[in-house]
Order: structure tokens, then sequence, then C-alpha cells
């Protein structure tokens, strides 16, 4: 699909959601919107922070569906003819009965796309993220709260939690590191000394068991310190990259409200008619 045919699908895609949600936020990859509708606007963070052109062009938006009030993110994917629901971002906003009422009209709005829904991942912490994210800022008061400076207050922590994650997962990395080395060698010395001494009472065969078991068991456990290491590392970042995203809406917000557009549109009810162009800078 080229980019005036993307173009046409995703405003086709936000005119019709409107009709089930009102939109709070856009999330754009690669998009442009002219003129900027009046709700906040902001990058896709986790894709431009993966720094390759792999990844096709794509809209997504905070929506409030108007039958419940539940929040959703809904991704648009015009080259994959694919809409998302992504649960990760809106998990605690909506309940399960309105998230299949959604799917179901979806569906029936857009027979030609797939719609899917991305779940939360046990792997990749997820419900951790969320619940990090959430103990000092839900998505619903950044999206309608208006006293700003408690959100800015708010975003603040978040962003110290942040940190202050990425530097306990600095910790254990370095440790995992420094130990490592060291400890394999000189477990790996004293099995082959020790034990391999003893091939004369137990059996050769017995001892090299014995050994390799000894040393996959070490060698098992650090890389599971490291692999810990480097998982704090990335819930670290993403619980970063919801606090930037976060502010970004904030701040918007904050601007909308002191400098409002010239142009009549719905706020937070509609994008506007025409507004999304690709960027092919």
């Amino acid at each position: 699909m080229d980019a005036s045919h993307e173009t046409i699908a995703c405003q086709r895609f936000f005119d019709s959601l409107t009709e089930l949600c009102v939109v709070r936020s856009v999330k754009l990859y690669r998009f442009r919107l002219d003129p900027v509708p009046r709700v906040p606007v902001l990058p896709c963070l986790d894709h431009e922070a993966m720094l390759h052109e792999g990844i096709p062009r794509h809209a997504s938006a905070y929506v409030e569906e108007r039958a419940s009030g539940d929040i959703f993110e809904v991704l648009f994917v015009p080259s994959d003819s694919l809409v998302e629901l992504d649960v990760v971002s809106t998990d605690g906003e909506h309940s399960p009965r309105s998230r299949e009422r959604l799917i179901g009209q979806l569906q029936e709005r857009f027979p030609n796309y797939t719609v899917r829904t991305n779940k939360p991942s046990l792997l990749r912490g997820d419900k951790r993220v969320t619940a990090a994210c959430r103990a000092q800022i839900s998505l619903r008061e950044v999206l309608h709260s208006s006293d700003f400076g408690k959100l800015e207050g708010a975003l603040e922590r978040l962003h110290t939690i942040a940190s202050l994650m990425e530097k306990e997962s600095r910790v254990a990395s370095w440790g995992v590191r420094t130990v490592t080395t060291p400890l394999l060698a000189a477990a790996g010395f004293l099995v082959f000394a020790i034990v391999g001494g003893m091939g004369a009472s137990i059996g050769d065969s017995t001892v090299r068991v014995i050994q390799a078991v000894v040393v996959g068991a070490l060698g098992a456990l650090f890389l599971y310190y490291g692999m810990k290491a480097v998982h704090l590392t990335e819930m670290a970042n993403r619980v970063w990259k919801r606090a930037a995203e976060y502010g970004l809406i904030v701040s918007e917000r904050r601007r909308l409200t002191t400098n409002p557009h010239n142009f009549e549109s719905s706020v937070g009810d509609a994008v506007p008619s025409g507004i999304i162009r690709t960027d092919r800078s």
C-alpha cells in the first residue's frame, strides 16, 4: 500500500472510530497531522526508540468508549490491514465486557481488516510495569485531570522511580559481570582438582558427570542473574517511556488549554477530516 492509500485508509479509520469513541490523544509513527487536531498529538516513543526502518507507518489513539467511558488504546496499521487493541498500555482502565464489545464493533466496521488484542506478557513483566506506573498516576488522570500541578508532581515521582529502577539494574548487571568470571574459574579449578582426584575411587565417568553438573549449574545460575539484570533494565526503560509519554500528553493538554486552535473541531471528540498526511521526508 502506497503513502496516499495509507493516508486515505487512516482518515477513514479515524472517521469511523470517532462514531464509537471519544479520541483523547493520538500517537503517530511516521505520519503527520496537518492541521493539528485539538487533542494531544505525540510520537510513538516505543517504535521511534528502535531506530530502524522495518516498522510500517501506523497511528494509534487513546480513546474513551462512548457506551461505558472505558479507556482503550487502538492501533491502526494500514499497510498490514491491522487493527489492534493494546491491552498492556490501558490495563486496569477498562472491563473485559467493554473490550469484547469494542472488538465486535471494530470487526463489524472493518470486515477486511484483522482485529486482534495485544495481551500482557508475563515474560516481559507487563503487569509489573503497569503496577509501577499506576501506583503513581493512572492514564485516566493523565487524560482527564485539570490539576496540572498535581499531574506534574506525580510524573516527576514516576521519572524518579524509573531512574532508580535503571540504577538498580546497573548494580545487578555489574555485580554479575564482576563475580561471574572469578567464581566460575575458582569453582572449575576446585571441581576439577578435588573431584578429579577421586577418579580411582568413584570412577572416571562419575567424576566427569559431577564436574559437568557443578559447572553447568553455576553457569545456569549466573546466566539467570544476568538475564534478570537485563529484564530489570528493559522494564525500567519502559516505565521511563511511559512517564515520558504521559508527560507529553499533559504538556500538550496544558498548551491546548492556554492556546486553543483557531479552527473548528470537536475537542477530544474527533480527529478533523483530512488531517492525516504521511511524512515523506
